[in-house]
């Protein structure tokens, strides 16, 4: 994998964007299960799920999250940035096999604070609005090109 850059504060302008695409697995909402508590039956239970209006499992929301905050940590401003607040609202479904895409848009900056209020919009591989909200982060003041963390392998039992 190649090194992870950031944009530092002096290096971001208003309108700078970055993305991030994920196909979302079966394995993601158990793994995102697991981790975050979130067990509801939407998620989990096939059945169950049949039931509901979407009529099939769903992915969790905030896994949605979890790709806008991947954008930040990678892209935008990438390594270094502190991710300082979010609001997100979902406006669809995100299903197993769905590529969600997360675009970060540069809406304003506070250079003496180096605070980036970005615009964030999530769409599935048919261009329809998953979600959409705005984060606000602390962009790094130094240039920085690091590796990637490193993930070790996660079966199941």
């Amino acid at each position: 994998m190649s090194l992870l850059e950031n944009c530092p504060i002096t290096e971001i302008a208003v309108g700078h964007t970055a993305s991030y695409s994920k196909t979302l697995t079966e394995r993601d909402v158990i793994l995102f299960a697991a981790c975050s508590g979130d067990v509801n039956p939407v998620h989990l239970d096939k059945t169950y799920a049949a039931t509901t209006p979407f009529g099939e499992p769903i992915g969790h929301g905030m896994w949605t999250g979890a790709l806008v905050s991947a954008v930040i940590a990678t892209r935008l401003p990438g390594p270094g940035s502190v991710y300082r607040s979010q609001s997100l609202s979902f406006k669809y479904p995100v299903k197993i096999g769905d590529t969600v895409t997360v675009t970060l848009t540069v809406a304003e900056i506070k250079e003496r604070v180096k605070l980036v209020t970005l615009d964030c919009e999530a769409h599935n591989q048919d261009g329809k609005l998953i979600a959409k909200g705005v984060a606000e982060v602390i962009a790094p003041a130094e240039k920085l090109s690091i590796e990637p963390g490193s993930l070790p392998s996660i079966g199941f039992n």
